[in-house]
């Protein structure tokens, strides 16, 4: 994967995630946005966030391998989460998504409360950019 991950000395550095990542070459994959459904289109975890988070990272994660790539080629997330979930519950979400990507060089993160997803039943969302090859 040919990608650049910086905190610039100009910009704030923010654990978790990087303020840059710079591509300059391989193949670039799209990811829709990811609920927390099984294989069967059922929704797992109701009510459990942490469930939930885990779920949408192996959604990601099938999607990223059956592209050819693994969750090390993410470069950019972008998470959705319902305004009922507190800050102790995001806890679940920063552990889930340490266990998928790579924390020396995490990809680009966007995090924004909503006041509901699509369906009433889902408390997280997230799609996702990979560089895969390069």
């Amino acid at each position: 994967m040919a990608v650049k991950f910086s905190d610039p000395k100009t910009m704030p550095r923010r654990a978790g995630y990087s303020q840059v990542a710079e591509v300059t070459s391989g193949k670039l994959v799209l990811i829709a946005g990811q609920v927390p459904h099984d294989t069967n289109d059922k929704l797992v975890g109701e009510g459990d966030f942490a469930v939930q988070v885990e779920q949408v990272f192996k959604n990601v994660d099938a999607a990223l391998r059956a592209a050819g790539g693994s969750m090390r080629d993410l470069v950019k997330i972008n998470n959705y989460c319902v305004a009922s979930v507190t800050p102790d519950q995001m806890r679940a979400f920063r552990e889930v998504r340490d266990r998928y990507v790579n924390t020396a060089a995490p990809p680009v993160s966007t995090f924004i409360y909503v006041s509901r997803l699509v369906q009433p039943g889902w408390l997280f969302e997230m799609d996702a950019m990979a560089v895969i090859g390069g």
